[in-house]
């Protein structure tokens, strides 16, 4: 398969969550989105490590494989910021009992 295509549907998916999170006020669903986003990256990285690996006699193997370190950094925060995520999005709604993204003015007092 062509790299044009996984960067293509790398825009795609990171172009949806970039609207989820301009236009969503669900608190989970900024945070889905955000997920996506890191997926989409992780896919366009590992795409580009695959397209310099068919060229790795011009890139020496360590060069070659530094898509692939990245995409493992991406997974790392992206569980991190999964269980951060959650525990924000869990006391916000013990205090406001909402996940209305607006209310976060509530939080200051």
């Amino acid at each position: 398969m062509l790299t044009q295509w996984y960067v293509i549907l790398s825009v795609v998916l990171f172009s949806i969550g970039v609207m989820g999170v301009l236009t969503r006020r669900n608190a989970i669903v900024v945070l889905l989105c955000i997920q996506l986003m890191l997926g989409a990256s992780a896919l366009l990285l590992t795409a580009f490590s695959k397209m310099h690996l068919s060229h790795a006699h011009v890139f020496s193997g360590e060069q070659a494989s530094q898509g692939q370190i990245f995409v493992l950094f991406i997974i790392v925060i992206a569980a991190i910021q999964v269980v951060t995520g959650l525990t924000i999005i869990l006391s916000f709604y013990k205090k406001t009992h909402s996940l209305d993204i607006n209310f976060l003015n509530r939080l200051k007092n």
